[in-house]
């Protein structure tokens, strides 16, 4: 794996992995919680070989991404997320990427997306259904039952045990929201070294906390925040990838989504699949998203 890059922005030094530096088009692929940038390195040499530039930038609060003043609030908002992957775009120059995003990265992508019109020449979210970031939004039981661990770490009993182990927390994760065995232990401790950040734990408890109303948000992003609730309607193709045994966001949670869009919009659910489509599924993943970006 190639060493990690840094582009700097006001509030942010974003490390980022590369591949294919002189690609005639660029790709972006976002992370998700709990994982790292290294979660697209199956699916990396793919696009690479469709002619992409490959830029895998890691999310704010994970190693070896650093906020640049210690004053800096620890924010993990959904619109910040969007705003830094706007930032990056344009530290870098670049024109029209594509985003391809998994959970966490997924909201960060839409979001720029709904910040900044054609920014993206499409848009790719796996894990994720478009338009649940509102707090007030219906939530099933069984889907509030999946998000024990959002209700947990409003608590005090689940934010310290967040800050007392970190790595045992994700890997509850890892080892819940897919079917047993989907991983080698290696991959994990791959991914863990992005949870060693100092600030892992505090962006990661305010971004649940924020994202159902129990905390405040950065004043920093009022003005976005107004602009993404409720969710704006998206003018880029897109497509959404779910794993049909994915059991974080059930599969179910992104359905009905198509009044959002306003350009080409599809949906696949990958029957066997869990929370981590990039990982347990890199061919058929890489295949869709070759398949749709390049039509």
């Amino acid at each position: 794996m190639a060493p990690y890059r840094f582009a700097s922005t006001d509030r942010l030094d974003i490390a980022y992995l590369e591949w294919n530096p002189q690609g005639t088009r660029t790709a972006i692929l976002l992370h998700g919680w709990p994982d790292s940038p290294e979660c697209w390195k199956a699916i990396a040499p793919r696009l690479v070989e469709a002619g992409y530039r490959v830029l895998a930038p890691a999310l704010r609060g994970f190693a070896p991404t650093r906020v640049r003043d210690p004053s800096t609030p620890r924010s993990g908002q959904l619109s910040a997320l969007g705003r830094d992957l706007l930032q990056f775009i344009e530290v870098l120059g670049l024109s029209r990427p594509a985003l391809i995003g998994h959970d966490w990265g997924a909201r960060a992508a839409a979001n720029a997306c709904g910040l900044q019109d054609r920014v993206a020449s499409h848009l790719v979210m796996l894990s994720v259904g478009y338009g649940t970031n509102d707090p007030s939004q219906p939530l099933a039981l069984p889907q509030a039952r999946n998000y024990w661990y959002h209700w947990y770490m409003t608590t005090p009993r689940g934010a310290r045990a967040l800050r007392d182990d970190p790595e045992a927390f994700a890997r509850m994760m890892w080892d819940t929201w897919a079917p047993v065995g989907w991983y080698a232990p290696a991959d994990f401790e791959e991914a863990a070294r992005a949870f060693q950040s100092e600030d892992w734990a505090e962006i990661v408890l305010h971004s649940y906390r924020h994202r159902w109303g129990f905390a405040e948000g950065d004043p920093a992003y009022a003005e976005d925040e107004a602009r993404l609730q409720p969710a704006p309607v998206l003018c880029v193709p897109t497509l959404v990838l779910h794993g049909g045994a994915d059991t974080c966001n059930h599969p179910d949670s992104s359905t009905g989504r198509e009044g959002f869009f306003n350009d080409v919009y599809e949906r696949q659910v990958l029957d066997g699949v869990g929370h981590f489509p990039q990982r347990e599924a890199p061919q058929n993943v890489a295949d869709a998203i070759l398949n749709f970006c390049l039509k």
